[in-house]
């Protein structure tokens, strides 16, 4: 790193992503200089963010929370800015580092105005590449822009994976906890609640985020994002049931060495590694204890149990146009089944319906992603209602 510290904008300040960003950027005031922030609708929490880091931008997304954070930040000299346009605005700011985790395709239109700057750009949002893969991908090799993977998982494989032998690589190999069910039998997940399937063993998410561990789309939507981010066909994309959750996700070579990053459970790791890449900077979280940990065990995912993973799979061989919409219906989901609408079960039946049922062009620009997923959630609410019902 230079002795300028580096500038960051995050979208998404006041969500689990943006914490962990600022607790980092915290720590090293003299390695980065918070510039930007964004969020959607805590106008009074981002306005405290704003005023104790001193941004430059501060931008609210839902336009009718302008007034609140004119308000909190009247007479800081801190220019504010609201909706879409305003999250544009930050993206395009000249920030070295942009730390994409504004949730959905929400998040989309900024990060690729991000991209198209040619930033550093730090991501969450998984609809990035879920959703948006091949238009994300050419962008960023039009633009020079560079992505940095933030989830424990993509950001393990980041870090082993060695381009400069990218034809020495045999596969990738994603580890996944198994969610608070990988020991549960399918009659016993039927009758699974939502505070049962949120209670994940390992980490610390949010409700959705939980919910997709628990059915193991999590899993699947990421083996999407590998598949373009690292540009490596899907049958060369492996998953691992892993419960201790300490190699979080691993390389193997032609050779017949396998790289692994071990690390604990804790986000501020890989956002650490994406926010001081090419370098290191000390982080605040436990280091591991191998000792104490004892046993490190892994096997194959029970696809019958866990049918997601496999849906994931289907939708990348379907053609462009099938990631967003699985990832729409899973959405709608999954808030169905957190409101008490449907069973645990029926996340996946319902996606399943959605798919099989929908056929679209593959998408050219980021409209049609809107489209698309817009699509995807019609249908799905479609199956919410009693007539049209094809859930068990």
């Amino acid at each position: 790193m230079s002795d300028t510290p580096r500038g960051v904008t995050i979208l998404g300040a006041t969500g689990s992503i943006g914490a962990s960003t600022l607790d980092l950027i915290g720590r090293h005031t003299d390695r980065f200089k918070l510039r930007a922030v964004t969020a959607h609708r805590n106008a009074e929490q981002l306005a405290e963010i704003a005023r104790r880091f001193q941004v430059e931008l501060a931008v609210i997304s839902d336009e009718n929370q302008l007034p609140i954070l004119r308000e909190a930040l009247a007479g800081s000299g801190i220019s504010i800015a609201a909706g879409c346009d305003g999250l544009n605005e930050a993206a395009a700011l000249d920030s070295d580092i942009v730390v994409a985790g504004i949730v959905g395709v929400a998040g989309l239109s900024s990060v690729l105005t991000a991209v198209r700057r040619g930033a550093a750009v730090a991501f969450a949002n998984k609809e990035c590449l879920v959703s948006a893969g091949d238009l994300m991908m050419r962008e960023v090799a039009a633009h020079g822009a560079t992505l940095l993977p933030t989830d424990s998982e993509h950001n393990a494989i980041f870090q082993v994976f060695e381009e400069r032998n990218r034809s020495a690589i045999a596969r990738l190999i994603l580890t996944a906890s198994g969610g608070p069910f990988r020991d549960w039998s399918m009659e016993k997940m039927a009758q699974a609640t939502p505070a049962q399937a949120v209670a994940h063993p390992n980490w610390d998410m949010g409700a959705k985020i939980s919910v997709d561990s628990a059915t193991m789309m999590n899993k699947g939507l990421e083996v999407i994002e590998a598949r373009y981010l690292f540009d490596m066909p899907q049958d060369r994309i492996d998953v691992l049931i892993h419960p201790q959750s300490v190699v979080h996700s691993m390389v193997e070579y032609r050779d017949g060495s396998t790289l692994a990053q071990f690390g604990p459970p804790d986000m501020r790791v890989p956002i650490a590694s994406a926010l001081a890449w090419p370098e290191r900077i000390e982080g605040p979280a436990e280091k591991l204890d191998l000792v104490a940990i004892g046993e490190l065990s892994f096997s194959e995912p029970d696809v019958t149990r866990f049918p997601s993973l496999r849906l994931a799979r289907e939708a990348l061989n379907a053609g462009a146009w099938a990631p967003p919409i699985l990832n729409a219906a899973n959405e709608v989901a999954v808030a169905a089944f957190l409101d008490g609408k449907i069973g645990f079960l029926d996340i996946a039946a319902m996606v399943e319906g959605v798919l099989s049922k929908t056929d679209a062009p593959v998408p050219q620009s980021l409209d049609d992603v809107f489209a698309l997923d817009a699509l995807g959630r019609r249908q799905a609410e479609a199956f919410l209602s009693p007539s049209t019902r094809a859930i068990g």
